[in-house]
């Protein structure tokens, strides 16, 4: 019972904390004059990315890197077919030509990468699987190509697409985006544990848990942001989080988590870092077969049953 109060609580604690931080981003997008798009891949990312981070940390410290590991690669798949799956239904979502072109493949690179060094040891004298540290410092390093362009685009003005806000002071928006980080962090965290608790009590394994409870609970700021940037008529800021989001949990979450400490690698997980990688084609194949690179409530429906066809097979293998 304390465990379905506290995962209820986080759940209340998520939908208003992303209200005011996608409000206070929007906000700082109009006021400073960085696009929408910019802000989502940036701070609504790191703020909604907050959970994945502890989860993946405490994991891999407590020596559980099938939870570490689980984590980000459930809430990836989770971000593109559930996330953006609901956010398409709520409202159509248009998606900027780049988009397609740049950041959606960016982080199908951020897949690719992760596949290939966690099993770069099949090649070796000695196969024994893991994300090591100095793959970790290799994921790092390609975040911080990321933040750089995110950084170029903003600045070179090429994405300057109207935000509709109301005027605000840069202290409000600033201190909207603050308590709503905050608020998602501790949401994030109840939810969490009262997930956990409740697949304890039901006996499931740590790679389960972290690839459907665990990375459900630490999308859900993703999902409540995009699900309300979506309703506010912001697609920019709720595709900007999902693709953000992805590139965060990669390259930046699990690559702290590797350098901290090694990571041993199962070689089923492979079949999940696919899964990422067929997500991420869907999305891009729904948009170019759109008119005008628009992800319509049909896309979204059969984004969310591709993820219930996912669900079903990780339940039957565990």
């Amino acid at each position: 019972m304390i465990d379905v109060v506290l995962l209820s609580l986080g759940l209340v604690l998520l939908v208003k904390s992303a209200d005011l931080l996608v409000m206070g981003a929007t906000g700082l997008a109009a006021r400073i004059g960085m696009s929408a798009l910019a802000i989502g891949l940036t701070v609504v990312s790191f703020g909604t990315s907050l959970p994945e981070l502890l989860v993946s940390l405490t994991s891999g410290l407590r020596a559980n890197a099938d939870l570490a590991i689980a984590n980000v690669i459930g809430s990836n798949i989770f971000n593109v077919l559930v996330v953006i799956g609901i956010a398409a239904c709520i409202r159509p979502l248009k998606v900027q030509n780049s988009t397609v072109f740049s950041e959606i493949p960016f982080s199908l690179i951020a897949a690719l990468l992760v596949g290939f060094l966690a099993n770069a040891a099949l090649f070796s004298s000695v196969p024994q699987l893991s994300i090591s540290r100095l793959d970790g410092v290799i994921l790092l390093f390609f975040f911080a190509l990321f933040v750089l362009y995110v950084f170029k685009i903003s600045r070179d003005g090429q994405r300057d697409t109207a935000v509709d806000a109301s005027p605000m002071s840069l202290s409000r928006a600033w201190g909207l985006i603050v308590v709503g980080v905050a608020g998602l962090y501790l949401g994030g965290q109840w939810c969490v544990d009262g997930a956990v608790g409740v697949a304890r009590a039901w006996g499931v394994n740590d790679a389960l848990i972290g690839l459907t409870i665990v990375a459900a609970g630490t999308s859900a700021p993703e999902l409540v942001a995009s699900g309300v940037a979506a309703y506010r008529g912001q697609s920019d800021l709720a595709i900007g989080n999902v693709v953000g989001s992805n590139i965060f949990n990669i390259l930046w979450i699990l690559g702290l988590t590797a350098t901290i400490v090694e990571l041993p690698f199962k070689v089923v997980t492979n079949t999940d870092i696919v899964m990422v990688i067929v997500a991420s084609t869907l999305v891009v194949i729904a948009l170019v077969a759109s008119r005008n690179f628009t992800i319509v409530r049909t896309h979204g429906f059969l984004l969310l049953l591709a993820y219930f066809g996912y669900l079903a097979f990780v339940i039957h293998r565990g």
